[in-house]
């Protein structure tokens, strides 16, 4: 079977994200100009601010201050500012509450920020106004972690020309604060290339000097700028970390940027090596990634205990009457759904159908011969009739064998029933303003939604059996629901660093311990179907064609 086929570029975004994601960050980049060097005995003459968020310019603030002093030659001659021109503007005492008005409770950055922060520190300090304490980036220091040997020296005006800002400064605050503010911009795109995402990476990046575990960064020097997988190796050669990246060199040495995120500080301090193995593409390297961790468990690797974790919902067809039940390994009967991330969730998707469907919910086992004692009692969900009862003999065979199969069917895929009777029920307690158990629906609505879409990605991907898939210059080959091999079209894997952990055969369930390669290859493929070119002895389903939303819950006025 040959899928069609269209050429588009590899990406792999990386989630890692740590405190407070930079796209939500407001900054304000401050530049001065001054009578002179020294905070005490100088004054302000100038000020600009430039307010950015997400790239995006939402306000500048541009004043001459009076200094009360006259301004040096030299300093008129540097920034084009005299006596006459500075004598009609506000003294700095009255420049302060509208400053610290505009920049509020953003992140402060400047070029070489301890000279800007310290004439303001200054200035608050003679007009008996509190300290400020914010957040300050340097955008220096981060000029020589990530830009260094591009430029001769990190000053101001160089990085503005050898990086070819839009702005460039002249000495004037306004005019360096927006030079600064491409700089930043320019700064934090190269630093998120070392897994900087967030406001306190950033921050530590510029002190990576002074990282108690800065000497081991000689263990990175070999490292490549490729794909591939890398472990942190302790004493004995013992595997502490197992992780993946698009870049080996920038990924593993972006853990050196700050101490304790994510217990990332002990793990450094015990690791003695750091190891690779280049793979030719990103998601091979996941693939491969995945494998080492459920091999070696390594202890700093939480996904090495998540298979350990995932269960399975059943439905157990074989009996005379089925009802839903939560087993940790798969029956060698009955209907399926999973593996599933955790019991937390199976118990919501059983939840959601038999909230939608009549299912008998106790346990008690009932034989084809089964006959009710006369005095069997009722129990309570058939009372509330949410639920049959065929231990008390009042179930219709009929009535259930239809609730059974439609039960069936939403585990195949077809839930159509089982999703508009949980968004009626939604609605219904909405309008009667009963928003909390309203939300209780919605979340086993949503549980059970995600619970059919990664069965039958994992059933798609056993589907096509044998198969060879085409993305680009790479081809992924694949058996029975696992990766084989990689090629490109200047590399080719003569064998993968670690053997699959399971398998898929076509109408069983998939294996707990393969499941997170299995989704890993199914989730990729899903989201690049259109761009695929792909040969395989069996059935290529991909993309998934389910795309079920949720309405919102609509409170009364």
């Amino acid at each position: 079977m040959r899928v069609g086929a269209a050429s588009e570029v590899i990406l792999q975004r990386s989630f890692d994200e740590l405190g407070t994601p930079l796209a939500d960050v407001t900054f304000c980049v401050l530049d001065l100009e001054t009578t002179g060097g020294n905070r005490n005995d100088d004054m302000i003459t100038e000020i600009g601010v430039v307010k950015v968020r997400a790239g995006e310019c939402l306000g500048t603030f541009q004043t001459l201050v009076n200094p009360g002093r006259a301004i040096p030659p030299q300093i008129s001659i540097l920034t084009g500012l005299t006596d006459v021109l500075v004598a009609p503007a506000p003294r700095i005492e009255a420049v302060l509450p509208s400053l610290l008005s505009f920049l509020g409770d953003a992140v402060l950055v400047a070029h070489n920020a301890q000279f800007d922060v310290g004439f303001i520190r200054a200035a608050l300090r003679r007009s008996e106004r509190p300290e400020w304490n914010g957040v300050v980036v340097d955008t220096v220091h981060l000029a020589r972690r990530l830009v260094r040997d591009e430029v001769p020296n990190c000053k101001l005006g160089t990085l503005a020309s050898r990086l070819r800002l839009d702005h460039q400064p002249s000495h004037r605050a306004l005019d360096d604060a927006l030079a600064t503010t491409d700089l930043l911009h320019l700064l934090i795109e190269r630093a998120s290339g070392l897994g900087v995402l967030g406001l306190d990476d950033l921050v530590a990046l510029g002190k990576i000097g002074g990282h108690p575990m800065a000497p081991k960064l000689k263990l990175t020097a070999g490292l490549p700028r490729s794909p591939g997988v890398y472990t942190f190796r302790g004493a004995g050669d013992r595997v502490l970390y197992v992780g993946k990246a698009t870049n080996l060199r920038q990924r593993v040495r972006s853990y050196f940027g700050s101490d304790d995120r994510r217990k990332i500080g002990p793990m450094l301090r015990e690791t003695v090596a750091v190891g690779h193995v280049e793979m030719p593409d990103p998601l091979t390297a996941e693939v491969v990634e995945t494998r080492m961790i459920g091999q070696l468990l390594p202890r700093y690797n939480r996904r090495g205990t998540t298979a350990n974790k995932y269960c399975y919902l059943r439905l157990d067809t074989e009996t005379a009457w089925p009802r839903l039940s939560i087993v940790k390994n798969p029956a060698r009967l009955g209907l399926h759904l999973g593996p599933l991330p955790s019991r937390k969730m199976a118990s919501l998707v059983q939840e959601a159908i038999q909230t939608a469907l009549p299912l008998r919910r106790c346990t008690q086992r009932l034989g084809r011969n089964y006959t009710a004692p006369l005095d069997a009692p009722v129990c309570s969900a058939a009372q509330l009739g949410v639920a049959h009862c065929p231990c008390s003999g009042t179930a219709d065979p009929g009535d259930y064998a239809a609730a059974v199969e439609l039960c069936a069917r939403a585990f195949d895929g077809d839930h159509a029933y089982v999703v508009e009777r949980l968004r009626d029920r939604m609605r219904s307690l909405a309008g009667q303003q009963r928003f909390e158990e309203a939300a209780t629906t919605r979340d086993r609505l949503s549980a059970l939604l995600g619970a059919v879409r990664r069965t039958q990605l994992l059933d798609a991907l056993g589907q096509s059996k044998n198969a060879e898939v085409t993305h680009g210059d790479t081809t992924w080959i694949l058996s029975d629901g696992y990766l084989v091999d990689t090629r490109t079209s200047t590399a080719l894997t003569s064998a993968l660093p670690a053997g699959p952990l399971g398998s898929i055969t076509v109408g069983e369930p998939v294996p707990r311990e393969h499941a997170d390669e299995a989704l890993c290859l199914a989730k990729f493929f899903d989201k690049h179907a259109a761009h695929l070119d792909v040969v395989c002895s069996g059935d290529w389903r991909f993309p998934i064609a389910m795309n079920e939303k949720i309405p919102p819950l609509e409170r009364a006025a």
